[in-house]
């Protein structure tokens, strides 16, 4: 298949058709990764980590947990 590659700003950009996209597993602002190998470029998806809070908080101990911070008396509108 033929496709027009376009001047997009100071770059060059194509348009990846619905049915590659889908079986490529490529979505709407996700990240791929772009690599040249033998003069041809490869695009290829990036798995993306999925992290959980539950996760996320099991890694706090006490070496990494911070302590409360004193900004002083409220001024203006603040309410605490």
């Amino acid at each position: 298949m033929r496709i027009k590659i376009q001047k997009w700003g100071n770059s060059l950009a194509l348009r990846i058709l619905k049915a590659f996209a889908f079986q490529s597993k490529i979505r709407e602002d996700e990240y791929v990764n772009l690599t040249l190998e033998e003069n041809k470029i490869v695009i290829e998806p990036v798995e993306e980590k999925k992290y959980s809070l539950k996760k996320l908080v099991s890694g706090i101990n006490k070496s990494n947990l911070h302590r409360e911070i004193d900004f002083g008396n409220q001024v203006g509108n603040e309410h605490w």
